[in-house]
């Protein structure tokens, strides 16, 4: 009897062996296949699947709508370029600012390319390209009140509008203005037209192009410039489609290209050279 306990206790034991070698096995395989979904590369995803889509908030001269409704301006068009060299179609996505770095992760997105700042919070949780365009935060104001309101020390009573998740909402804030956040910087400069705030803070190149004679709001200005940084193009974290983009930019800088589509959206003096 106590033979046969054995016999019996022994079969167990080799069947559980068999079991976690088995679970271990099981483990590593589930293991192995996220590492190799991890480590896949971009640039490979994206020509597999015939598209790069552009994540952007409406935001001319970079990326707006014509009056056929197709999006162009200088991102528009650069990121068509870039999306030609990769073989695929360019698409155009309006995403929350404030949610980008999670379009991006979810894959909702292959790429945020709407004059956005390198600033330390963008660089750190994605995977940017090399700065392509010059810029500054600015404030608007109505042009009536533009020598009111010339002096950093003159801003600090006012009610300010600002894209929630912007690098204007980050200088309102150094600044210890009082804000109003919005969905877009085209809100916010719509907020001061209307008088509901009394001025609103958005990207110079932005003002250049929305604010002043000539423009859908000739009767407002820009004032002071609170900050200078520079544009980046934001991939996934440890993504290879930056370093592809930055070697595109560089030919598109070199044979005149980028010039030529800055020169189209009057943005050509803010290019830094690639």
């Amino acid at each position: 009897m106590k033979k046969k306990f054995v016999s019996v206790l022994m079969a167990l034991t080799t069947v559980m062996m068999f079991t976690a070698c088995g679970q271990s096995a099981t483990t590593e395989n589930a293991e192995s296949a996220t590492e190799s979904v991890s480590a896949e590369s971009d640039l490979e995803y994206i020509k597999g699947k015939g598209n790069l889509i552009v994540g952007i908030t409406d935001f001319a001269p970079m990326d707006y709508k014509d009056d056929n409704g197709e999006w162009i301006g200088f991102d528009a068009d650069m990121a068509k370029e870039i999306a030609k060299a990769l073989g695929v179609e360019a698409e155009f996505v309006e995403i929350d600012w404030d949610n980008k770095v999670l379009e991006l992760n979810n894959k909702s997105i292959d790429v945020v390319w709407n004059g956005m700042t390198l600033t330390p919070e963008v660089t750190n949780s994605m995977n940017c390209t090399n700065a392509y365009c010059n810029n500054a935060q600015v404030v608007i104001v109505k042009a009536e009140d533009a020598d009111k309101y010339s002096t950093l020390e003159s801003l600090v009573d006012l009610t300010f509008a600002v894209e929630s998740g912007s690098a204007g909402e980050a200088a309102a804030k150094e600044n210890n203005f009082n804000t109003t956040a919005l969905k877009s910087q085209a809100d916010a400069v719509m907020e001061v037209a209307a008088g509901t705030s009394d001025a609103c803070i958005i990207d110079l190149l932005m003002a250049g192009a929305m604010v002043g004679e000539g423009t859908g709001y000739a009767d407002l200005t820009h004032t002071v410039e609170l900050t200078t940084e520079e544009y980046g193009i934001g991939c996934r974290k440890d993504s290879d489609l930056a370093a592809f983009i930055n070697d595109e930019m560089k030919s598109l800088y070199a044979n005149g290209t980028m010039k030529e589509i800055a020169t189209k959206y009057g943005v050509q003096d803010a290019l830094v050279e690639q």
